[in-house]
């Protein structure tokens, strides 16, 4: 599996909370070779199970979510411009003169309208301009007929390669937590005598319910969870607490919330097999799957491994190849000789 290449494939579907179909398709077809099945249920989720063959075993589940953020149409006007509304947490500061496509029966290309700074009135230029007063500039003047009310809306940047091993592309988060699955499977089907069997969740609407991982985890009901999503990469800019710099491997949430049992396991397998790790301490929500899923049916042990990411939930997300390497590596190591056993 060529990472890079995957990475961009799987940033270049569009799967805005609720529209994933797409999206499940492309990724249940990738997971399938290293399943015994594979399904997208009805609520959009692609699950895919591998069975150790052994009677009685437990499972354990590997989660990324498959949505991203993006938007939907609430209003079509005259002269080609679109009214619109955020679709998960979209920060409104970035969205001026930003490309977008509109997910038409045949695709459409936009920009959102901005005002030239020669025509703001002083000190309108420090005014963040709120969504709803935004408008994307489609060109058409045949707008109505062509766009109607509720098509999702996406960013249009394509997948970029940064210097070293950086990779820049919207929905990193957390299709960077699926190729790690991904890859972590692929080095897991080599492997043919598991002790427990392995359940793929690539999960719907994270990013605005968690509902998508809620009802996958339910079905599968599996003993233990692995939530893979993305965490914030340090810049200079920005804090120096709560954040990972990009290449330092895997962050292993240690937190109330998550089992503490299966987070030991994980950074002695670390230590073990020297990958690089840090901890990253949650003390209660942590935003991701990790917090739905603990709680489905007679709850789940659950433990959250994150890829540190720079610029989350804009068009440039940006991670280091080598930590998503370093995750799909540590759940292998983990998965190859877990038999279904945690202390407390």
């Amino acid at each position: 599996m060529n990472l890079e290449k995957t990475l961009q494939l799987l940033c270049a579907l569009p799967a805005v909370s609720g529209f994933e179909a797409q999206a499940a398709q492309k990724a249940a077809d990738l997971l399938q070779p290293f399943c015994d099945r594979t399904e997208i249920d009805r609520q959009g989720n692609v699950i895919g199970w591998r069975s150790c063959g052994k009677k009685h075993a437990k499972t354990i589940l590997l989660d990324a979510h498959l949505d991203q953020i993006g938007f939907v149409v609430t209003e079509v006007l005259d002269g080609g411009f679109v009214r619109f509304a955020p679709v998960g947490g979209v920060d409104p500061r970035m969205l001026l003169a930003g490309e977008v496509t509109l997910l038409t029966a045949e695709p459409l290309y936009g920009v959102v309208s901005c005002m030239p700074p020669h025509l703001l009135k002083t000190g309108e230029q420090d005014n963040a301009v709120p969504v709803e007063q935004m408008l994307i500039d489609t060109g058409l003047e045949d707008a109505r007929e062509r766009i109607p009310v509720g098509t999702p809306v996406v960013f249009a940047q394509k997948p970029i390669r940064l210097m070293g091993d950086k990779l820049s592309s919207r929905s990193l988060d957390d299709r960077a937590g699926i190729a790690a699955i991904l890859l972590a499977m692929e080095k897991l089907k080599k492997e043919k005598k598991l002790k427990c069997n392995i359940a793929v969740l690539f999960s719907a609407q994270e990013e605005v319910t968690g509902l998508g991982a809620q009802a996958g985890a339910f079905a599968i009901q599996p003993e233990y969870a692995i939530a893979v999503d993305v965490t914030h990469g340090k810049t200079p800019d920005g804090p120096s607490d709560g954040v990972f710099e990009l290449g330092s491997g895997a962050a292993i949430g240690m937190g109330p919330n998550l089992h503490r049992g299966l987070t030991k396991m994980l950074i002695k397998t670390a230590k073990a097999h020297d990958i690089d790790y840090s901890l990253e301490v949650m003390e209660g929500n942590t935003g991701t799957n990790a917090w739905t899923m603990q709680i489905v049916a007679c709850g789940i042990a659950t433990a959250l491994l994150s890829i540190p990411e720079r610029y989350m939930h804009t068009p440039v997300e940006t991670v280091a190849l080598s930590d998503v390497e370093t995750v799909a590596e540590l759940i292998y190591q983990f998965v190859r000789k877990f038999d279904g056993e945690v202390d407390a």
